[in-house]
């Protein structure tokens, strides 16, 4: 990727919010870099800091090409901070840290040759060792600081304990076996090209509070055509701090809520689901039990079962169908059909008369008590010891009666 005239190759965006200390140790890192400090750029982009965060981005004035934005403190919006710092960014290639993590002296090097190949759209996960969010980590804090970075990474990047928490999943990545790489694009450390970014909108600013704005980021740059890769040699050193893994969970979940409202489809369905469960690293594993369990359950008729519950239902009564297959009976009357096949569900309420919506079951589209009677179908047989919970209330929500089959329970919640 090369460079025009005082162009820099990488503008390096970097959110903060009331953490100067942490943010200097940054800055200071980025000064040792490899590449020459004229061909990158960093920019601050302040969340509404209220500490010294402006006065030590100044400092750095004569060391680094440092921009620094200032927003209004109106809560958590690290995603309208990195977008405020993208517009201002004037490289080829954005790179996005979080304050606090440190790294090597080729760290910038590293993610330039992940972008090398100019003719393939990439979007790079960097590595984050001693990112655990939820584990004590605090002994890295020490290590760090008698030895550095870089003989950290040397003496501990084998051990499980240091490891980074996606360590398990991005393997799969790099043999293309992942469904879902996008869930695992974090702003602690990544990297993406500019026109890229802003071809997709950039983060989405309606996401307050912490978790998701990253991962939805990356589902649109998905359905975009970048391909996700994994550039381990271009890591960052997660030094803990303070916190509140309970509260941060809880923040995620209501924004999995905003990422379902955008994008709705069973895979986001997982990851909410998951998410106000306070897990996340069963994504793939869920997401690709319900790929096979699709293609398993693709030719499951339940029209004599439908037939069936509806000969039960008042006439009427609104009724919704969750596991409603591609072919309605004409016993049925007008309903609202909900499927996890969206071949299936589009091709039955094609049929005329019904309206079909592609979901999971687990968040539907439907409104509070909006139907009569839910009647649920054996097409969920397969899915259902795992989200029978979440089924089951997701039914009750949205309708005041809900039929299931004789062995999923008891016939009529």
């Amino acid at each position: 990727m090369s460079s025009d005239g005082d162009r820099p190759r990488v503008s390096v965006v970097i959110p903060t919010y009331n953490r100067c200390e942490m943010l200097r140790t940054t800055l200071e890192h980025l000064t040792r870099q490899q590449l020459p400090l004229g061909e990158f750029e960093v920019i601050v982009a302040d969340d509404g800091s209220s500490d010294a965060t402006k006065e030590v981005v100044e400092s750095f004035a004569d060391r680094l090409r440092v921009k620094y934005h200032f927003q209004e403190d109106l809560g958590f919006r690290a995603g309208a901070a990195r977008n405020a710092g993208a517009r201002s960014a004037a490289a080829p290639l954005l790179v996005f840290l979080d304050t606090g993590p440190l790294f090597g002296t080729d760290f910038l090097l590293r993610h330039l040759a992940a972008h090398a190949d100019e003719t393939e759209r990439r979007a790079v996960i960097g590595y984050a060792y001693g990112y655990k969010p939820e584990k004590d980590m605090s002994w890295i804090t020490g290590v760090v600081a008698q030895v550095g970075p870089e003989e950290t990474v040397a003496r501990h990047a084998h051990d499980p304990e240091f490891q980074d928490v996606r360590h398990p999943y991005l393997a799969d990545i790099v043999s293309g076996l992942d469904h879902l790489p996008w869930r695992l694009f974090f702003t602690i450390n990544c990297s993406v090209r500019t026109d890229d970014f802003w071809a997709v909108g950039g983060f989405d600013e309606e996401f307050h509070g912490w978790g998701a704005e990253d991962t939805e980021l990356a589902f649109r740059l998905s359905r975009h055509g970048v391909r996700f890769t994994v550039a381990e040699d271009a890591w960052v050193v997660d030094l803990p701090h303070d916190r509140e893994q309970f509260d941060l969970w809880e923040q995620l979940a209501r924004n999995m809520l905003h990422f379902l409202a955008k994008h709705r489809e069973p895979a986001i369905e997982i990851g909410l689901a998951l998410a106000i469960r306070h897990l996340f690293w069963s994504y793939e594993e869920d997401y690709r039990a319900l790929l096979a369990w699709q293609e398993q359950a693709r030719d499951t008729d339940v029209a004599a079962e439908l037939t069936e519950a509806v000969r039960r239902v008042p006439a009427g009564a609104k009724i919704a169908i969750l596991g409603s297959g591609g072919e309605i009976p004409a016993a049925v009357p007008p309903a609202i059909l909900l499927d996890f096949d969206a071949g299936l569900v589009a091709r039955a309420a094609a049929a005329g008369g019904h309206v079909g919506h592609h979901t999971m079951g687990l968040r539907t589209p439907l409104a509070d008590q909006s139907v009569d009677t839910v009647i649920v179908t054996s097409r969920f047989a397969g899915l259902w010891e795992r989200w029978q919970d979440e089924l089951l209330t997701e039914a009750r929500r949205v309708g005041r009666e809900v039929v299931v089959p004789a062995g999923f329970g008891a016939e009529h919640d």
